[in-house]
């Protein structure tokens, strides 16, 4: 592995990790607006592990590797390939892709996944994607240092 590959996956761990605490945002504060349970979207992502649990403690655990996982893959894919000019822009055109794909094609298949309000979700998925953007443009240009805490600097 070169320099270069090793802050390839440096860029991608922060920026995956920051935005898979940020993203769920949208969704959170949508189902606190409307009364519905702000676990749902955990209890979905569980179910890609479990899909066929029930139980609300099982789908949780299985959530934190299942949201873990999705974040710094898809964290890994856009820093190899979101352009070092309009980072963020790109990141939340990126978001929109993945959601078409999480939501659409792979989303489909889990019962859970298709009873969630859409909006909210690709809501999610874009503030990922701009959140993945904004630490890789500002890690690329230098302005933080390596850790998590220098990274949520970016959105203050």
């Amino acid at each position: 592995m070169t320099r270069l590959d090793g802050l390839l996956f440096q860029d991608a761990a922060v920026a995956g990790s920051v935005a898979a605490v940020l993203s769920g945002v949208p969704s959170t504060l949508h189902a606190l607006s409307t009364g519905r349970s702000v676990l749902e979207g955990a209890l979905a992502a569980g179910s890609i592990a479990l899909p066929s649990e029930d139980r609300r403690i099982p789908l949780l655990l299985a959530a934190v590797p299942v949201h873990l996982g999705l974040s710094l893959g898809w964290a890994l894919v856009l820093a190899a390939v979101l352009p070092r000019r309009r980072t963020v822009t790109a990141g939340g055109v990126a978001g929109v892709a993945i959601a078409a794909l999480d939501l659409g094609l792979i989303g489909r298949r889990y019962s859970r996944i298709r009873a969630l309000p859409q909006p909210p979700q690709i809501a999610d998925h874009l503030a990922y994607g701009i959140t993945v953007g904004a630490v890789l443009r500002h890690r690329r240009r230098g302005a933080l240092g390596t850790g998590f805490g220098s990274a949520l600097k970016v959105l203050a």
